[in-house]
């Protein structure tokens, strides 16, 4: 079975994406995730371009990594001065990595008006910088920048080019679609066409500028390319670089390559995808194939009926593959088999289905949304099957926002009155950062002494949604809540014309659904 080199560049391409910014803490911390999923290399960074690249380098020596080499990155060096005394390539060497991998110009245009120098200049910068690196570093890559656009208009040079960096002692030729413009049939073409001319290893450098990075690396390897170059979640520049969070499975899974050391590794896939957006401050990005949570999430009704008898009739891979796991979604759309399966789900007795279908399409016809309230969902079929238990007797509640002109910020003070299963009335008042946070603040107050439990719950997310926009301030509201504790996370909603009564009703199913999930609630 062949193996594909895995080349990543999440810490270098990847953080050329906009709202990307990793501090080198955080470097360190993905490079030890992605040696551990079985990355074989690591391209750091470049240590010339800034303190925290350079001190990246000198901290990485230090780190014990069982299967990734660190690689830095450059450029071929400066028209005008020699490889040995150019700046750039110094500071690759002194980076002291056992792999290096610098950028050349192979699109005459470039050499032209990018560089302002002859054609035949810039083959003997290419050969010279690989000529110095490679006394000096175990393994030189070359990344041919531009090299599909430079072939298409001038291919007699752009092989030209590759073959000084060979002759300088170049280990492998990655071949960079740097604009991304590139179609899967020009790269497979274009890349045997490369094969045939060249005798050293080939890689493939996709940008996604036209939707095609996954496919055009996929196309590459099928035309004869052995590594893969790309970014855990397809970070990069502009519309990003080729995402290994498909490429790996792919290459795997559906072409039969041997890729990071078989199928255990594969499992990480979601984990890794996950670990580098939640260090990079993103949110996940749910419909992203292979690893997002609605990669394998089923809605409409036939759908679920169909994947309950087998989940091959609508799932490409076995979700377990790549670390993911079947999702049933709730809404309108779902059949009696779909509320079955979030029944056997929850671990609570549907009873007549019928009747729970007919009130899910009501309160969806009103507003409401299950599929990220699954928690608000399971209270209303416990309601509706007797299967509730009262965890306390709300009796009512009052809020109070007070500003004057001479203060910045408003004071919001919420009282709440309840009763708890024991009989004891219970009065109390709390401020907060708004009112909701106040209401929250009171009721959390009201009940923890009774619930201890309730302390180990925090509010992750709060999202409103206005449901008709025609009606202006007057319209309703569907407020979702995601909150969770040490173990778990699970999702809230509540609808009303007010949003602070939607409020509301979402934060008391949160509490709720803690206590029912722990059975905490005392008879």
């Amino acid at each position: 079975m062949k193996t594909i080199e895995i080349y990543d560049t999440t810490l270098r391409d990847g953080t050329q994406a906009e709202d990307i910014s990793l501090t080198l803490e955080d470097k360190l911390l993905i490079t030890e995730r992605l040696d551990t999923f079985g990355i074989h290399y690591i391209e750091g960074g470049m240590p010339a371009s800034n303190p925290k690249d350079a001190e990246y380098f000198r901290q990485v020596k230090d780190m014990k990594l069982k299967t990734a080499v660190i690689a830095a990155f450059g450029s071929t060096h400066r028209p005008g001065v020699s490889a040995e005394d150019d700046t750039n390539l110094r500071a690759l060497v002194e980076a002291g990595t056992e792999c290096v991998t610098i950028f050349g110009k192979t699109w005459d245009f470039h050499v032209r008006h990018a560089l302002g120098i002859e054609n035949d200049e810039n083959l003997r910068i290419i050969h010279d910088s690989f000529r110095f690196l490679k006394s000096n570093v175990k393994k030189v890559f070359f990344d041919a920048e531009h090299f599909f656009q430079g072939y298409i208009n001038n291919p007699g040079y752009a092989i030209e080019c590759l073959k000084a960096a060979v002759d300088g002692g170049a280990d492998c030729l990655v071949l960079c679609d740097t604009n991304g413009g590139c179609l899967p049939e020009q790269v497979h073409r274009i890349t045997t066409e490369v094969i045939k001319s060249v005798n050293a290893p080939v890689g493939i450098h996709a940008h996604n500028d036209s939707d095609c990075a996954v496919a055009n690396t996929l196309e590459a390897v099928r035309a004869g390319a052995v590594q893969v170059q790309g970014t855990i979640n397809g970070l990069g520049e502009r519309c990003g670089n080729a995402n290994l969070c498909s490429i790996i499975p792919n290459l795997q899974l559906k072409l039969g390559y041997e890729v990071l050391g078989g199928s255990a590794a594969l499992t990480q896939l979601r984990d890794v995808s996950r670990y580098v957006t939640e260090i990079a401050n993103m949110p996940h990005f749910k419909r992203q194939p292979y690893v997002g949570d609605s990669a394998f999430a089923h809605k409409g009704g036939m759908h679920v009926s169909a994947i309950i008898k087998h989940s091959s009739t609508y799932e490409h891979i076995e979700p377990a593959l790549v670390g993911n796991s079947q999702r049933i979604l709730i809404s309108d759309l779902a059949g009696k088999s779909t509320l079955q399966r979030k029944a056997e789900e929850f671990g609570v007795h549907m009873g007549d289905a019928n009747k729970i279908l007919e009130i899910l399409k009501r309160l969806e016809n009103q507003g409401y949304q299950f599929e990220g309230a699954e928690a608000s969902f399971e209270l209303m079929i416990k309601k509706e099957t007797g299967q509730y238990k009262e965890a306390f007797e709300f009796l009512g509640f009052q809020l109070m926002t007070q500003k004057t002109c001479h203060e910045s910020t408003s004071t919001n003070t919420a009282i709440i009155k309840m009763k708890l299963p024991d009989g004891e009335l219970v009065h109390t008042a709390a401020e907060g950062n708004g009112p909701v946070n106040a209401l929250d603040n009171a009721l959390r107050k009201a009940l923890e002494r009774y619930y201890p439990a309730l302390k180990e719950v925090s509010l992750h997310d709060y999202k409103v949604r206005v449901l008709t926009g025609g009606a202006g301030t007057s319209s309703g509201v569907r407020v979702l809540i995601e909150s969770g504790d040490h173990s778990s996370r699970w999702g809230t909603v509540g609808v009303s014309p007010n949003v602070i009564e939607a409020s509301w009703h979402a934060l008391v199913d949160s509490i709720e659904y803690k206590l029912h999930k722990d059975k905490l609630i005392k008879e």
